[in-house]
């Protein structure tokens, strides 16, 4: 997992400008559905919301499900590790 933190930008949701979470998670066979999506969205926003005392309506959460060949490691890509 890879995580990157960007404190202090200007986020605008829903018409406000309250501390917010811009989530992106990418994985490969782990993003695929909207079942497993739901899973996870669930203990990422239960997470979130004590860790951070966020209401649910500041944080946003998008699911990018990628393919074996999107991701390079090691000098290949995933599909060939």
């Amino acid at each position: 997992m890879n995580v990157v933190v960007k404190p202090g930008l200007p986020v605008l949701i829903a018409g406000s400008c309250a501390p917010c979470v811009l989530l992106s998670v990418s994985a490969i066979a782990v993003t695929d559905t909207a079942e497993k999506n739901k899973e996870h969205s669930a203990k990422i926003f239960r997470f979130l919301t004590q860790e951070l005392e966020l209401p649910e309506d500041r944080i946003v959460i998008r699911f990018y499900p990628l393919e074996p060949w999107q991701v390079g490691k090691k000098g290949t890509v995933m599909t060939f590790l």
